[in-house]
């Protein structure tokens, strides 16, 4: 038994105790107060009745104690022994220790057995998703390649081009979502392992919009970054720049030519914030709750491309850092994206 229950068990004697000590002198003064004109003998009786009382008290506190902690003890081996894979004997007469060891013996087994099982189908996934990547790269490849060649030749006609770029559009929307999926998976099954570190906000958010610079500069959108230099997160980096990369990109599709995305780092005790605000059609306030939602689309968005993937895949990475995503967002004002980062 642990130090915290011998305590405790001290505690709940040393009190008793005290009650009945108290009990008893008290009916000691009670009994000598209205007995001092009466004889001796009923005193002595009395005072010896008292003694015996106060004994028998002290020794079945202590007996039952005695006992408390045998049990404690013998469960507390039960449970070392499970773990350890011993068995143990608990006696014939303890038939409910002797239960209780049996069921801890068989929860421990099933844990470790169900253990393995996800194990086993983790590598599983592991495998299944390392052989999609590997399988579907090479093709899509050649057909973005061959496509893109075909095109600079100048003796094909008009028809032929326009079908040769949509053989490439949907060529690289087929990549985008296979490498999203495998991403996915990936995230999921918990086979990619975050290195967080004490990593510098503002080199994220220069990653992050180097990334989407050449789409926002298409639009001629203007993206500001307010942000201070000494700001740190414990996070991924890489992954973190994916996550906020999947959000500048919705910004920058959703927001009209010209418009205007603002990045500003808020520093707080236990958290990060980084506020992405842009002045696109925003989100309808019923479907807030379901935009981080697996290939879910909002209804304003259907001439847009896309495969509502990217936000859910941001949750997912900042959720696995420790962290959290907010939205606030009006109609045809824009929306703010609001990520909570470790501090």
């Amino acid at each position: 038994m642990n130090n915290c229950n011998v305590k405790a068990f001290n505690k709940i004697y040393i009190s008793f105790c005290t009650i009945l000590l108290l009990l008893c002198s008290f009916f000691m003064a009670f009994t000598l107060y209205f007995d001092i004109m009466a004889k001796n003998k009923v005193i002595l009786i009395s005072t010896l009745f008292i003694i015996s009382i106060f004994i028998i008290g002290i020794l079945f506190i202590y007996i039952i104690r005695k006992k408390v902690v045998e049990i404690i003890n013998s469960l507390d081996n039960i449970v070392t022994n499970a773990i350890n894979e011993e068995n143990i004997v608990t006696g014939y007469e303890e038939t409910i220790l002797s239960s209780l060891e049996n069921k801890i013996h068989r929860y421990i087994k099933i844990n470790k057995s169900n253990k393995k099982s996800i194990e086993n189908e983790r590598n599983n996934v592991k495998s299944l998703v390392a052989d999609i990547s590997h399988q579907t790269k090479t093709p899509i490849s050649n057909i973005l390649l061959y496509s893109q060649l075909i095109l600079e030749n100048e003796s094909i006609d008009e028809y032929t081009k326009d079908i040769l770029k949509d053989i490439k559009n949907q060529s690289e929307r087929l990549n985008f979502l296979i490498q999203s999926l495998i991403k996915m998976s990936r995230l999921e099954s918990n086979i990619i392992s975050l290195k967080q570190s004490k990593t510098k906000i503002i080199n994220v958010l220069t990653k992050s919009v180097q990334e989407v610079y050449h789409d926002a500069d298409k639009k001629q959108l203007d993206i500001k970054v307010d942000c201070s230099e000494d700001i740190t997160s414990n996070i991924d980096i890489k992954w973190t720049v994916e996550a906020i990369v999947n959000i500048l990109e919705n910004s920058i599709k959703y927001t009209n030519a010209k418009g205007r995305i603002e990045i500003c780092v808020t520093s707080y005790e236990l958290f990060r914030r980084i506020d992405i605000k842009d002045t696109g059609i925003g989100i309808c306030e019923s479907e807030i709750n379901n935009i981080f939602k697996r290939f879910y689309r909002c209804k304003n968005v259907v001439n847009y491309e896309g495969v509502g993937i990217g936000l859910y895949l941001s949750r997912q990475i900042v959720s696995l850092q420790g962290g959290y995503i907010k939205v606030s967002s009006k109609v045809n004002e824009g929306s703010t994206f609001s990520i909570f980062l470790p501090s």
